[in-house]
This record gives C-alpha cells, structure tokens and sequence, in this order.
C-alpha cells in the first residue's frame, strides 16, 4: 500500500509528531511504501534543523530527516506556513525540502491513503 503523511503538529508541543514518525516507522517496516511527509501548520518545526532537544529528549527534526534519507520518503515543508514561522531554506534539516500545497494535494491523489495527524 502507498501511503502518505500529514503532520500538523511541531515536534515539542503536541505529540502528533511522535505518532507520525512512530507509525511511518511501523509502515515501512510492514512493507507499505511510504512516498511523502507533507509538513503543515506548526508542524514545519519538525523541519528546522537549528532546533536543540535537551539530551533526554527524541530529536524528532533528526529522526525525520534519517527517515527519509534511508527510505527515500520526500519531506515536503509547505512554503506559506514554513515562511509565516520564520523557516528558510538555508534553515531546513538535511532531507527537507520546501514546496507548495500542491504537493498535499498530490499525496491525496497518488497514494492509497494520506493519514492526517494534528488538527
């Protein structure tokens, strides 16, 4: 199954985050193809790669990123909400990429399901 992710959440205030990577995680290893991480509202954060969990905390910006590099799973960063939040380019996490809502709207159509986490 082809599946796609909606993260609506940043990674320190809502635990959607950490429910969309856990479940990325048990997909993959399942066998589902995991084609995009869509990063939406607050949860662009989980993009930002000058972000510095305390050490006893998951660094979710880390996790992601090696997600997607040894999976080959396309971080998409929406434009708007990244520029409204103060996230650039030259700020993303290595595997991110910016882009627009277009690209949401193509996960709902090219994948079996989107799976939405945060409001």
């Amino acid at each position: 199954m082809k599946i796609a992710i909606l993260v609506n959440e940043g990674p320190f205030t809502h635990q959607a985050s950490d429910s969309a990577y856990r479940f990325a995680v048990a997909a993959i290893e399942k066998g589902h193809q995991l084609s995009r991480v869509f990063f939406y509202n607050d949860g662009v954060n989980n993009a930002n790669k000058l972000s510095e969990p305390q050490s006893d905390d998951r660094n979710l910006v880390k996790l992601w990123s090696t997600l997607g590099k040894e999976h080959e799973v396309d971080l998409v960063v929406c434009i708007a909400a990244a520029l409204r939040r103060g996230i650039k380019e030259e700020i993303l996490a290595d595997g991110f990429r910016i882009s627009g809502l277009g690209q949401l709207v193509e996960a709902g159509i090219i994948n079996d399901r989107l799976v939405v986490f945060g409001d």
